[in-house]
């Protein structure tokens, strides 16, 4: 049964009248945009935020993931909930559920990552044009609340600009344009495309908002006299600036201590605060790699507040005793971090790797012979082989597990395969198969357990022994 109300905000008037001609906005970040940092971006200048991407089969199926991922407040408003998904009857559950607390539901068709490849979801929608029309049209006719979309760009012009169009035509309200391909990400992220964002904005009759290449406030000028959008919506410039709408450009320890105190207030993962204080401080690292060490190994919310104040007190003293170059910032000040083009990064690496010869060409001249110390003919000393890990392919940090069915270290195995229901035979998670026995269509393992018993019995008696177990006849 339809619940689509007439009184509806539809496109240009749902941006007037609810999100009150929203221009600047927080994007939706997977552990990185939660109820303490959308309220601080709120502070300095934001005017609509974005939740992080939700999953919505796990959000309709789980409390505690409903609970740890989906939080807000009275001054949490205007504000989208992002979901992510393929079936269009559970996104229409996960959307009802949020649909008293939020203005609008968005449906996340922009994620380029490996997970979301796996899981059928984000960017890798975008050619199943049937089925994105089927689920927009779908949330639009039986939701109170507008559906928004968020996608990227195909390398077509052409393509992309059909794609808008369909989208609009199923019922969406607002449109994000991420001017990057599906597969601009990491080394090869490039430059957003604003002409095809333009294109877009021309060809449709709903707001449409940009992302991409907002690293300084005045590049929200800039977007906006190129594309003439609606709103710009930042992610990366907002992690490292969360003044950016504001045009400051604060002190990182004024911006890291007022976030802190909101995540008293309203508490979130310990990750998520870690995160934000790496990309907050993120010049101040590189320059103090012990802080950046306990940092990464700080295990309460009191350790990173510590970490941060040792940061907040060296870079004051340096304040007091360092010029400064023109036009150069102070590690202290919050500004973007710029990526490396990936020719860069080759050169810098191929750079340190004849660095490392020379001062091994130099050891070498140095070096005493001495027993049972094997030299090749050239003089270098022999080195053990040593068997190098694959890394995980979802943190990048951990080794993978050698069996695992994912390519992933074991934490990382454990979360995806509890949060998605899936067993993986290497790292020995059996939640799919728990589940099955919970609904009865598995034996439990108790019953497993006897039939096993009964088969090692069986095996174990063989024919002759037969007569010996007989009890003689009286």
């Amino acid at each position: 049964m339809s619940c689509h109300h007439q009184d509806q905000s539809s496109g240009f008037n749902f941006w007037i009248q609810v999100l009150d001609q929203a221009k600047y906005v927080v994007a939706p970040m997977v552990d990185q945009s939660e109820l303490a940092w959308r309220l601080l971006c709120r502070r300095h200048g934001a005017q609509l935020c974005y939740t992080p991407m939700l999953h919505s089969a796990i959000f309709v199926r789980d409390a505690t993931y409903r609970r740890d991922n989906f939080k807000t407040c009275q001054e949490d408003r205007p504000l989208i909930v992002q979901f992510c998904g393929n079936d269009p009857d559970t996104l229409l559950q996960a959307a009802r559920i949020v649909e008293p607390f939020c203005d609008a539901v968005d449906l996340n068709l922009g994620c380029p990552q490996a997970i979301a490849r796996r899981g059928h979801y984000g960017a890798f929608l975008q050619d199943e044009w049937q089925l994105l029309t089927k689920i927009v049209s779908h949330l639009h006719q039986n939701l109170k609340i507008p559906i928004t979309c968020k996608i990227r760009i195909f390398d077509q012009l052409d393509k992309t600009l059909q794609y808008a169009q369909m989208l609009e035509k199923a019922g969406c309200q607002l449109l994000t344009v991420h001017g990057r391909t599906r597969e601009q990400k990491k080394e090869l992220t490039g430059l957003a495309d604003w002409n095809a964002i333009k294109e877009i904005k021309n060809s449709l009759s709903i707001p449409v908002f940009a992302n991409g290449n907002i690293q300084y406030f005045e590049d929200l000028e800039r977007c906006f006299k190129a594309t003439g959008v609606d709103g710009i919506m930042s992610a990366e410039g907002i992690l490292t600036n969360p003044a950016l709408f504001s045009g400051k450009q604060l002190p990182c320890w004024q911006v890291a201590d007022e976030y802190l105190e909101l995540t008293r207030q309203y508490p979130c993962a310990l990750s998520c605060v870690r995160g934000h204080l790496f990309k907050i401080w993120m010049h101040g690292t590189q320059r103090h790699v012990d802080l950046r060490n306990k940092l990464a190994t700080g295990k309460s919310l009191e350790a990173l507040i510590a970490v941060n104040a040792e940061f907040k007190e060296r870079a004051t003293n340096e304040a007091q005793m360092v010029t400064v170059g023109e036009g150069k910032l102070p590690y202290w000040i919050c500004q973007p971090y710029i990526r490396q083009s990936q020719s860069s990064k080759k050169l810098s690496q191929t750079q340190e790797k004849d660095k490392e010869k020379e001062q091994n060409m130099a050891s070498r001249k140095v070096r005493i012979k001495r027993p049972g110390n094997k030299l090749k003919k050239n003089g270098a000393k022999k080195e053990r082989s040593e068997f190098k890990y694959k890394p995980c392919a979802k943190c990048q940090s951990n080794p993978r597990g050698t069996r695992c069915e994912f390519d992933m270290c074991r934490k990382c195995c454990k979360s995806k395969t509890y949060k998605e229901v899936v067993d993986c035979k290497g790292h020995d998670f059996i939640f799919k198969t728990r589940q099955l026995i919970k609904e009865g269509k598995l034996p439990s393992f108790k019953q497993l357990k006897e039939e096993k018993k009964l088969t090692v019995n069986a095996t174990v008696l063989q024919p002759n022994d037969v007569n010996t177990l007989t009890p003689p006849c009286v």
